[in-house]
């Protein structure tokens, strides 16, 4: 397992062996973990399952996104690629949650519901066409351990600026296959409890140096100087 793998595992993919379901009525009401994909109306049922302390749901429409909110014992929750649901808001209803993972929000623009998730501790958004600015997160500065605003395999996450993340109190910083516009990771330097970082090349390499610096006990594969002999500075962001 290389180090970004090992990361993932403790920080970001707690339970990826969750038991799979064909429809919400198939979950066992007594059950504690599952992973619902949604064919039409096979989420229906799923609300009722209120044991329910992991989900991975596919495919979330709005209905799907409604039904999940009943289930106010969730700790981890995974709204798996495509979302399709417009509003975020139902996710205030649930109170325990401490894990959520967004793949692909196709429609969602305002993200804020997350905010009022009172022991929200990892959060990991990816591949956000309408994600363009990180200012809405300074309210979880103190409370996020992990926080990942990460591309999709094919199509990288634009991010104008890292500097709204100064100060932040996260262990694991994921940027994969991110564009970043400024090109600067002095942001990540003011980040006191931060152990690993794992991005896509988006800065200079003497952005970089000097981060490792700055923090010579973070974990990022872009300090190792022999990798920088296959890779090269990304071009200089337009003026």
């Amino acid at each position: 397992m290389d180090m970004n793998e090992h990361y993932r595992a403790w920080l970001h993919i707690r339970r990826p062996d969750l038991p799979h379901y064909r429809s919400g009525e198939e979950v066992p009401m007594d059950a504690r973990h599952a992973s619902l994909g949604r064919d039409k109306a096979s989420h229906r049922g799923i609300g009722q399952r209120t044991a329910l302390r992991e989900l991975a749901a596919h495919a979330v429409n709005q209905a799907f996104l409604e039904e999940i909110a009943g289930l106010t014992g969730l700790e981890y929750l995974e709204l798996g690629w495509p979302v399709t649901a417009t509003d975020l808001a139902p996710l205030r209803a649930l109170t325990n949650l401490r894990h959520l993972v967004i793949n692909t929000p196709r429609s969602i623009t305002d993200f804020t519901p997350i905010l009022d998730l009172p022991l929200l501790e990892r959060l990991f958004i990816e591949n956000a066409k309408h994600l363009t600015s990180l200012d809405w997160l300074r309210p979880l500065k103190d409370r996020l351990v992990a926080l990942g605003i990460e591309g999709s395999l094919y199509t990288a996450q634009a991010i104008p600026t890292l500097a709204s993340l100064e100060g932040f109190a996260v262990e694991g910083l994921f940027l994969t296959n991110t564009k970043l516009a400024d090109q600067d990771l002095s942001a990540i330097a003011a980040m006191p409890n931060l152990r690993f970082l794992g991005t896509a090349l988006n800065a200079p390499k003497a952005q970089f140096m000097a981060l490792k610096a700055a923090n010579p006990e973070l974990e990022c594969q872009w300090f190792d100087e022999a990798i920088w002999t296959s890779f090269k500075d990304p071009k200089p962001p337009k003026r």
